[in-house]
């Protein structure tokens, strides 16, 4: 059978209150978070707004995308750094986190890449013990004055940082969670820069 709300033949489609279907009116229901509404069919008192059909419980935690098989599953939606500074001398931890659109079940040690300006990039790995539900982190120790960072090296965050490193990563339903992000993910994290 047709789906709704295309330009199939309407003869296929089913009638409402003895009505002839009409694409343009199936058209104008939609799903929200709240449940299936229809454009501008509130009373006039209430300035023709969406009125909502039926509402189904539970759907603020459902994902209402597009459609896409993407958009189904769980995204990365920021990433952050977890410091505000790194200093070559006193040596510390890196540390950065994903943050997910939903909870995820992260198995293994997935990585992510931290981009050296002026050396060999770092490799940071999963850490359970500072990750919540839908915030995976990362971590590196690098010693006090080791060569791996120097004054004014520039640390930053590009596009597509996490390898799975043999592990996973799955969303709330089981489904295999997106791990590549977009470089203005990254870049919105900002820069860190290594002071002696």
């Amino acid at each position: 059978m047709p789906l709704w709300g295309t330009a199939d033949d309407a003869a296929a489609k089913p009638q409402i209150g003895g009505r002839a279907y009409n694409a343009t009116k199936a058209r104008e229901i939609f799903a929200t978070q709240g449940g299936w509404s229809q454009v501008g069919a509130g009373r006039s008192t209430t300035g023709k707004q969406d009125e909502l059909l039926v509402a189904i419980r539970g759907l603020s935690t459902v994902k209402m995308g597009t459609g896409s098989a993407a958009d189904l599953k769980a995204n990365i939606t920021s990433i952050n750094w977890n410091i505000t500074e790194f200093d070559k001398s006193n040596g510390g931890t890196l540390s950065v986190s994903m943050n997910y659109n939903e909870a995820v079940t992260v198995t293994g040690t997935p990585q992510i890449t931290v981009v050296n300006s002026a050396r060999a990039n770092h490799t940071l790995s999963y850490s359970a013990a500072d990750s919540t539900a839908n915030r995976m982190t990362f971590t590196l120790v690098i010693a006090a004055a080791n060569a791996a960072t120097s004054a004014n090296d520039v640390l930053s965050i590009g596009a597509n940082a996490m390898a799975l490193n043999g592990g996973g990563v799955a969303g709330a339903d089981g489904g295999t969670a997106i791990i590549t992000s977009a470089a203005g993910l990254g870049t919105g994290a900002g820069t860190i820069t290594v002071v002696a």
